[in-house]
């Protein structure tokens, strides 16, 4: 359930952010906090900037003024390397060549842990088969990721970043495409993820009610700037949702999670 992160040190943060495409500016001096192990999800209506935040915060995209620190170090003074070793990302569709079992794409996410002529070590199997037992994907291991389910592929994916051995994932959409059984699993495995391995995860989600009852910090952003972010309780209200999403709706609790649940009119 989610809780108040008011006094959890921050993993990520963004000090006056501002993201370009050429000569637009898609997010105007953001201040984003992300606190340590903890499931940030990032809400809000198409084009208000999501997906672009989580790229850039990735190291993926430049951005064009502010700062953006991990653990209160500048990603600017980090090789792409060494980012790749402490933050995974899954971004959107993502595509694997043909043939690739679940077993040779989760060993992709060793890449950044060996050099150049680096042989196979007894580490970098032991990350893998971690991986693979975290997602639930050892039977499937040998399999061909074009024969599998799409939340088993979404899985295969989630284990290649958690190969990067990363203190922090960054999942643009995970769930979308995916049907309600295995949006359930992949949401309880970041759960598990977070509170049983100390990782910090940053989501996209298009679900308002998905993100008030699996994530202790949700910021929702319209527009390119942050409208509100902090715990569920404090940030999913009927206002908000009229404000940012031009919709009315009710909030009332959920009955299963005790969370806000939004019930549109």
């Amino acid at each position: 359930m989610p809780v108040n992160d008011k006094n959890t040190p921050a993993k990520l943060t963004g000090q006056c952010v501002s993201i370009a495409y050429g000569q637009h500016r898609i997010v105007e001096d953001l201040d984003l906090i992300v606190p340590e192990r903890r499931f940030t999800a990032l809400i809000g209506p198409n084009g208000s900037g999501k997906s672009t935040v989580l790229r850039t915060f990735a190291g993926l995209m430049a951005k064009a003024d502010g700062t953006i620190l991990l653990d209160g170090h500048s990603i600017d003074t980090l090789s792409t390397k060494e980012m790749a070793k402490r933050v995974g990302v899954l971004l959107q569709g993502p595509v694997a060549p043909e043939g690739l079992t679940v077993r040779d794409l989760v060993q992709q996410g060793r890449y950044p842990h060996r050099s150049l002529f680096g042989r196979w070590s007894e580490q970098d199997q032991d990350a893998c088969e971690e991986a693979l037992m975290l997602t639930g994907m050892t039977t499937l291991a040998d399999t061909a990721l074009d024969s599998l389910s799409g939340g088993q592929r979404q899985r295969a994916w989630i284990a290649m970043t958690l190969a990067q051995q990363g203190e922090v994932l960054l999942l643009d959409e995970p769930t979308t495409y995916l049907d309600l059984a295995h949006q359930i699993e992949l949401m309880n495995l970041i759960t598990v993820l977070v509170h049983k391995h100390g990782k910090t995860v940053v989501a996209v989600l298009h679900d308002i009610n998905q993100a008030a009852r699996y994530a202790e910090h949700v910021v929702i952003l319209k527009g390119g700037k942050i409208t509100a972010a902090g715990p569920p309780d404090e940030v999913i209200s009927a206002e908000a949702i009229a404000d940012v999403f031009g919709v009315k709706s009710v909030i009332i609790r959920d009955p299963v999670a005790g969370t806000p649940l939004c019930v549109p009119l």
